[in-house]
């Protein structure tokens, strides 16, 4: 199984700049009126540096507030208000940065970099078209909040270019609008963006078992499966897991419900504002709070996670590399493969291995199509070989066995961030010895229970900024017993 190479890992994030909403939208707007001023317009260069001066405070506050889901219908009328008031429309302006974009998300994301990276068809234009126009969340990706942006910033950026460099005056109109962009803005969000859930302040407390109830613990994380597809899906040996082991039927993702970010959270018990990992853009390399590798290490016991080049960016050597430049079709076996030879020659008493098949199926493909239903049940298909392998081998002897997904997908391309509809709500399934038979719990958790759910597991102190309870509900009595229950300290 090849590993993810230096030139790869570079190459990932540096796709991020142009995939995630907040870094896409200044560099397409700037990219293109540049281009367009330089190709078609008169390129002066004073008057273009001049307009990009001005249009700082505007772009800034763009990057500050998203407007996902039903808040992007607000970006509208600030549009249409600005153009109205200052003008600024150029019509063959905007139509060559609504080519430029639909050429970029529809033929060069959506068709020619799937093609070259995970071997999806080179007709998928036909599909993905309509995946941008209903994707929700904020990436590039997303049309309807996109378009907006777009047209508004365009329009700024053309009418201050027509205005006299270092004059001033003629400059208050424009930062005028931003001023009163920005109260907008933060008035939108403070009124109606009520969706993001509550973040406790408390930190784990529950007590360690006196003798851990796991020897080891193996974690295999379905990226992007739907809960409500997974149900739907033929998948016998998960079905398995559930019947004999403990099933959280309201286990919530982390918001933003970006994959670095989730993995953070699911490794460290932290939310974003505590380990500083909020989009897969990630500008400072490595979580800034203690994670289960470290506390592991600490007890004198090993963790490995296995995954793709973007997790590097946030838990650095405690990732093992696999390359995500493969046909999807054979990207999960792979991995597996791979996940084999971790743990036959390092043995770690935590291996967590990120199956990334469903999650690409549901970004290129869109999430309600057969073909993503079809990869959860190659995913079942796997996660039961790799259990029956490592039964085989005795890895699973006293192991905690957990499934689960680090989010869902929405409508579109598969996109995720924002929770909508799809996205919140992940399976969580949890197996061994240890573990209580045909429990359901329908309590609300989240994924913060991950890292302390662990720890408990395998006797390792909770990481300093650990926020989640540990899932004692799935536990046999005879696992729940503490050291302090006993006399012998907590």
């Amino acid at each position: 199984m090849k590993k993810a190479s230096r030139i790869e890992k570079i190459a990932a994030r540096c796709w991020n700049v142009l995939n995630e909403g907040k870094p896409f939208t200044p560099v397409f707007v700037v990219g293109v009126f540049v281009l367009y001023q330089a190709l078609w317009g008169t390129f002066d260069a004073g008057a273009i540096g001049w307009a990009l001066l001005l249009a700082v405070p505007l772009f800034a506050v763009i990057y500050r507030y998203d407007f996902p889901l039903h808040l992007r219908w607000y970006l509208w009328p600030p549009a249409v208000m600005y153009i109205g008031w200052l003008g600024g429309f150029s019509l063959e302006l905007q139509l060559w940065a609504m080519g430029w974009y639909f050429f970029f998300t529809v033929i060069f994301w959506g068709t020619i970099y799937y093609h070259l990276r995970i071997g999806i068809p080179l007709d998928n234009y036909k599909r993905f078209w309509r995946l941008v126009l209903k994707n929700s969340d904020s990436t590039s990706g997303n049309a309807q909040e996109q378009i907006p942006k777009i047209v508004l910033l365009l329009a700024y950026l053309h009418s201050a270019a027509q205005s006299v460099p270092g004059d001033w005056q003629a400059a208050f109109g424009p930062l005028g609008f931003t001023a009163g962009f920005a109260l907008y803005a933060y008035g939108v969000h403070r009124a109606f963006f009520d969706w993001r859930p509550e973040e406790p302040e408390q930190f784990t407390s529950t007590p360690l078992p006196k003798h851990p109830p796991a020897r080891r613990v193996i974690l295999v994380v379905i990226d992007g499966c739907r809960k409500d597809r997974l149900e739907e899906a033929d998948t016998p040996f998960l079905d398995w897991l559930k019947r004999t082991g403990t099933e959280y039927t309201r286990m919530e993702t982390i918001y933003p419900a970006r994959t670095v970010v989730c993995f953070s959270t699911m490794f460290t018990g932290a939310y974003p504002r505590d380990h500083g990992i909020t989009s897969n853009m990630v500008w400072k390399l490595g979580v800034r709070c203690e994670s289960v590798f470290d506390k592991l290490r600490e007890a004198g016991k090993t963790g490995r996670l296995l995954g793709i080049a973007h997790l590097v960016d946030a838990f650095g050597d405690d990732v093992d590399t696999v390359t995500a430049v493969m046909k999807n079709d054979e990207a999960d076996a792979h991995i597996m493969a791979r996940a084999r030879q971790i743990m036959e020659e390092k043995q770690p008493d935590l291996l967590a291995v990120q199956l990334i098949a469903t999650d690409q199926t549901g970004h290129s493909r869109g999430p309600l199509y057969e073909e993503y239903r079809e990869k959860i049940e190659e995913a079942d298909r796997h996660i039961q070989s790799f259990y029956q392998w490592l039964k085989e081998k005795g890895y699973l002897e006293d192991a905690l066995f957990i499934v689960c997904a680090d989010h869902g997908q929405s409508d579109g391309i598969g996109g995720h961030a924002h929770l909508d509809e799809g996205e919140r709500f992940v399976p969580f399934i949890l197996h061994g010895p240890m573990v209580r038979e045909g429990h359901r719990v329908d309590a609300l958790r989240n994924l913060t229970s991950v890292t302390p759910t662990i720890c408990y597991a395998l006797g390792a102190p909770y990481p300093d900024r650990s926020r989640g309870p540990v899932l004692m509900e799935a536990w046999k009595p005879e696992a729940c017993v503490s050291a302090s229950a006993t006399g012998d300290g907590s």
